[in-house]
């Protein structure tokens, strides 16, 4: 029997209706225009609120994306819900949006968990993860086949980050592209949030993930997805990719005028 991982957030964090959901992505991604093209793109980070206050954020990056060509996108999410030991790669056969199913790419999985103690098949972290599933939609409209290979990290700690940066590195190759989704600074006033994430913003400028980690740990900064952002920057650099460019950042406050309390929202590429 085949198990799909069925819409959680749908209606909520953006349009549960296929033709409004995909008006709404178009309209994002048609306001955005990128002064530069990225030819060889290993992954790119984007921010994962509703749409209508993260969403053109995250164009940003899927703009870049645009017309290319890749077999397999590799998500990495956070967990929000459920804390858990370790790295999670959902063991079903697809997510689905309201736009359709995707496939996950189970053979490429079995390659990640194999020989592992920290990273598993399993349901963890899948079951009502936003984080994850709001990257989809957006990948929907601008990539034509893919297969998909959902990941929840259920710790952060540096040991996870390593060890599954260096099982990607090893077996990832250039139909693969990595989406780290990630918030930065939640609830704090406009001035403190822009603080708080330009340290994130220097972190992924110089690729400095062991920094990015740090910084996080010590509570210099913000960022609920800073281990999936590591992973990628780290897996980026063990495969040469070393040019980064921060495409778009901003805060909920821009979207509602309440600059009290704002979450910070960041896209960027990782390309050679």
């Amino acid at each position: 029997m085949r198990i799909v991982r069925e819409p959680a957030v749908a209606g909520m964090f953006y349009s549960a209706s296929p033709s409004k959901l995909k008006s709404d992505i178009q309209f994002l991604l048609n306001q955005v225009e990128l002064t530069d093209s990225f030819e060889n793109v290993i992954g790119i980070v984007s921010p994962h609120a509703g749409y209508v206050y993260s969403g053109k954020t995250a164009a940003h990056a899927y703009k870049a994306l645009s017309g290319k060509n890749y077999k397999r996108v590799i998500v990495i999410s956070p967990s929000h819900r459920e804390y858990f030991p370790g790295v999670s790669i959902y063991a079903g056969d697809a997510y689905k949006t309201p736009l359709g199913e995707v496939n996950v790419d189970k053979e490429f999985s079995s390659k990640l968990v194999a020989d592992e103690k920290f990273i598993f098949l399993g349901n963890n972290g899948h079951r009502s993860e936003h984080a994850l599933e709001v990257q989809i939609p957006f990948l929907q409209m601008v990539l034509k086949d893919f297969l998909i290979v959902p990941i929840v990290m259920g710790d952060q700690r540096k040991i996870f980050v390593d060890r599954l940066a260096e099982k990607l590195s090893a077996i990832i190759d250039d139909q693969t592209i990595i989406v780290s989704s990630s918030d930065l600074s939640h609830f704090h006033s406009k001035e403190k949030a822009n603080k708080l994430d330009s340290i994130v913003e220097e972190k992924i400028k110089s690729l400095d993930a062991d920094g990015l980690v740090d910084a996080l740990d010590d509570n210099v900064c913000e960022a609920c997805g800073g281990g999936p952002i590591a992973v990628l920057i780290k897996t980026a650099l063990q495969k040469k990719y070393d040019k980064v460019k921060i495409l778009s950042r901003s805060d909920s406050g821009d979207v509602s005028g309440d600059n009290s309390e704002v979450v910070g929202y960041l896209s960027a590429v990782i390309y050679k």
